[in-house]
């Protein structure tokens, strides 16, 4: 009797497509992403790598499994806050509720009562003044680089953008503010020196060709010792003497002073101090989404608003859903990390590693994101061995710890505490899963 070839018994491609969860996922998943999971399924069975028989299955598995966005949660157990690689900082629960709010049709830029066009984000904007008063005016564009780009651009172009050489920042991937300003047809001029710059280096090298003063924070590193800054007062009365703007980079968009970072700027502060625009991120210390913050004096303001570039660089409507929420609800999750209480990260951390036999050690969370560089924020971890980092990277929650000092390190900081149990069952499965791959090379 002839044996039947396997291959025949692979379900035909049009019966696969026809099963009921797979034409149910054609309402989130588009025509070609689910051909090509069919088709791997059958490859599967065709080089034998599959039975047959398994191949509706493994389908249905993989359906069910597959989302829209490659994007994977993570709980962030590294003790860093605001963490670039996990996209900064996450939202709260009144920012997510309005970005899905906002994801449909919204009134961005139209005035409901009487049906005509409107400021676009009128009401981030108004968040950012409640919040922030020293403020006559705000701005949201795209992210921290756009806010630098646009002001730089919109004072500067073609002439001269006076900071000190201090301040000359580089921050993640290569990237330098100096080259941004740069692309925008300004010319950098360096005044005093690496660790020490005065008064007087900015009062010489202002003139006719001046477009505006920068002040930047270099949030992400520090020069200790024999150093020496010029306050923003000092900088302000020197520049509003000689009609220049002064423009502050702050960065990190704390809004007003938090007790937790003592040495932090604020815009509240550097405005009451005579900034004249204060720049800073939204997606760092504020806690809410990628934004960039532009506050200050009313009609400068109005100048970057009236550039065509702030076309450019606008905030979309999720951002500005997100943002307002965030400046208008309760502490983000940001906030709650960093004002996260000692005895109770203790107490968490003590449980789970009761339950998992682990040791406990202090471990210092950092704020991340360029925020606060060298300021310990204390708590404590939980210690595995090095191996079990990659296996809660990859396992299902992924999980991101720290590898220190040939330990894995987790940490609660930044992880709510109604997903302890999800962090204990990823590390006993962790731990398992190392403890069969060391005694499979062991036999």
């Amino acid at each position: 009797m002839d044996q039947v070839d396997p291959r025949r018994l692979i379900p035909r491609t049009n019966d696969l497509l026809a099963l009921p969860a797979v034409r149910e996922a054609r309402t989130r998943l588009n025509g070609r992403i689910i051909r090509e999971l069919v088709r791997d399924v059958q490859e599967q069975a065709r080089s034998g790598g599959l039975p047959a028989g398994q191949v509706e299955p493994v389908l249905l598995a993989a359906v069910a499994a597959r989302t829209a966005t490659t994007l994977r949660p993570v709980l962030n157990a590294t003790g860093v806050i605001v963490h670039t690689n996990l996209g900064r900082a996450p939202l709260s629960e009144s920012a997510v509720a309005a970005l899905v709010a906002a994801s449909g049709y919204v009134d961005v830029e139209l005035d409901l009562s009487d049906g005509s066009r409107s400021r676009r984000g009128a009401g981030a904007r108004a968040a950012l003044l409640a919040a922030c008063p020293a403020a006559e005016d705000a701005l949201v564009v795209n992210n921290g680089a756009a806010a630098l780009v646009l002001a730089t651009t919109a004072l500067a172009a073609g002439r001269e953008v006076v900071l000190s050489r201090g301040e000359l920042v580089e921050i993640g991937a290569g990237f330098r503010l100096t080259d941004l300003m740069e692309s925008t047809g300004a010319r950098l001029r360096e005044v005093g020196t690496t660790n020490r710059t005065h008064l007087h280096d900015y009062a010489g090298a202002l003139g006719p060709d001046t477009g505006c003063i920068l002040k930047v924070h270099p949030s992400n590193f520090r020069v200790d010792g024999f150093t020496s800054a010029v306050p923003m007062a000092e900088l302000s009365r020197l520049a509003a003497g000689n009609g220049v703007p002064l423009v502050a980079d702050l960065g990190s968009g704390l809004l007003a002073p938090d007790p937790f970072l003592p040495d932090e700027p604020d815009a509240a502060t550097a405005l009451a101090s005579g900034a004249d625009v204060v720049i800073a991120s939204g997606d760092k210390l504020l806690g809410g989404p990628q934004a960039g913050l532009l506050l200050g004096r009313r009609e400068v303001i109005a100048r970057l608003a009236r550039h065509p570039l702030a076309r450019a660089v606008r905030a979309d409507k999720l951002a500005l859903a997100a943002l307002e929420a965030t400046v208008a609800g309760g502490p983000p999750p940001v906030v709650q990390a960093l004002h996260a209480d000692a005895g109770q990260l203790r107490r968490r951390t003590d449980r789970l590693a009761r339950e998992l036999g682990a040791a406990v050690v202090p471990h210092d969370g950092r704020v991340g994101g360029g925020g606060a560089p060298g300021v310990p924020l204390a708590g404590w971890a939980l210690r595995l061995p090095e191996g079990v980092a990659r296996l809660l990277r990859t396992g299902d929650p992924a999980v991101l710890p720290r590898v220190h000092d040939g330990f894995c390190l987790v940490d609660l900081r930044c992880v709510p505490e109604r997903d302890d149990a999800r962090i204990a069952a990823a590390v006993r499965e962790a731990l398992a899963s190392l403890e069969a791959a060391d005694a499979g090379r062991a036999g």
